[in-house]
């Protein structure tokens, strides 16, 4: 639910001396309509490299910024948020509030501005039909990670149906985080998606290791979750990859009023236990077509 426009007091919006938010250092006139979010930073220049101009960068540890325009003078943003659905809480709070909050009065402005924000990034597969080198599209994030379940939201943010009927499936822990579903943007989906995308839901993780599966020296506490998560089926749709960001970024886009999609690149496949150790090429190839895709 959003707060009634009142004064929002310095402890909860932080803002630097120089007017710009706290974790992001970006002032509202720095951040374009069109942003796109990727995990490290090192990929924000590979994205930039294609815009005709790059009028602004900056960077507070992780979290790199550039802004310029593309071929006809369409601005953009991309940022690095790091990794994982907390960093995606700091990235997705502070751009709306960049976008919608009145930082002199501290109040909500009266005028909703939208983001479009697309999340290009790589993830494991879940499925033996998805080969590393796919470009999955994430028409649902669902979440492990719980991030959404300590924000008061509605049906409207939340598939119920979606999330119950994968609690059921998978018989879930009770210790572990409950679930949670929540639909990408159908007009970013419609927009960006080409023949080349595989469309699926995408599996959300709160960690890289025994969240996902993986096992070093600790035993997970369900050793059958890869196969609940492959034979899961909601309407026709499977749970297609494993990350660590989708579901946040569609949870708090939603609640806020934005519109946000997530498209990765696969570079494992967790059942017939492949890697893709060099992804240069294809990461590249997905970061010149999303951006071709914003330019129609």
């Amino acid at each position: 639910m959003i707060m009634k426009k009142q004064r929002i007091d310095e402890s909860e919006l932080i803002l630097n001396p120089d007017g710009s938010i706290y974790h992001l250092h970006i002032t509202p006139d720095q951040v374009a309509d069109d942003v796109i979010v990727v995990g490290d930073p090192g990929r924000v220049p590979m994205v930039s490299q294609y815009f005709e101009y790059v009028k602004f960068k900056t960077q507070n540890r992780e979290l790199v910024t550039h802004t310029g325009t593309l071929l006809g003078g369409k601005r953009i943003t991309v940022i690095s948020t790091g990794m994982g659905t907390d960093n995606i809480d700091i990235v997705l709070n502070e751009l709306d509030a960049l976008a919608n909050i009145d930082f002199e009065s501290r109040t909500i402005k009266d005028t909703h501005r939208t983001l479009n924000v697309i999340r290009i990034g790589t993830s494991g597969s879940l499925q033996a039909d998805v080969p590393v080198g796919s470009y999955v599209m994430g028409t649902y994030g669902l979440g492990f990670d719980g991030l959404m379940n300590f924000y008061d939201v509605d049906d409207t943010v939340i598939d119920r149906e979606l999330t119950e009927a994968f609690i059921k499936h998978s018989n879930w822990l009770p210790q572990c985080a409950r679930p949670y579903a929540v639909q990408c943007s159908p007009m970013l989906e419609e927009k960006i998606g080409g023949d080349k995308m595989i469309k699926g839901i995408t599996a959300s993780a709160s960690g890289f290791f025994g969240p996902q599966g993986r096992i070093l020296r600790l035993n997970v506490a369900d050793p059958a979750m890869h196969d609940k998560l492959q034979t899961f089926n909601y309407k026709g749709q499977r749970i297609l990859n494993f990350e660590m960001e989708t579901s946040a970024l569609y949870g708090l886009g939603k609640a806020l009023g934005h519109n946000t999609l997530s498209v990765c690149l696969t570079i494992a496949n967790r059942v017939n236990h492949t890697y893709l150790s060099d992804y240069y090429i294809p990461i590249n190839k997905l970061i010149q077509a999303v951006l071709l895709a914003l330019l129609e």
